[in-house]
């Protein structure tokens, strides 16, 4: 059984929260940092995973 746990990505110039997705923190122990389209910027910007309540 895979063990997945659900992250919240924040843009990085607005700080807004805009996607959830989920990773395996077993194959990727590192922080998730993609490129995603925020809507508040109206521009694609680098979001990062921040800390899940």
């Amino acid at each position: 059984m895979a063990l997945k746990r659900q992250v919240r990505l924040e843009c990085t110039e607005c700080k807004h929260i805009n996607y959830l997705t989920k990773r395996n923190p077993k194959s990727t122990p590192e922080k998730l940092e993609l490129k995603k389209y925020c809507k508040y910027c109206k521009k694609t910007t680098v979001h990062k995973e921040t800390k899940s309540k």
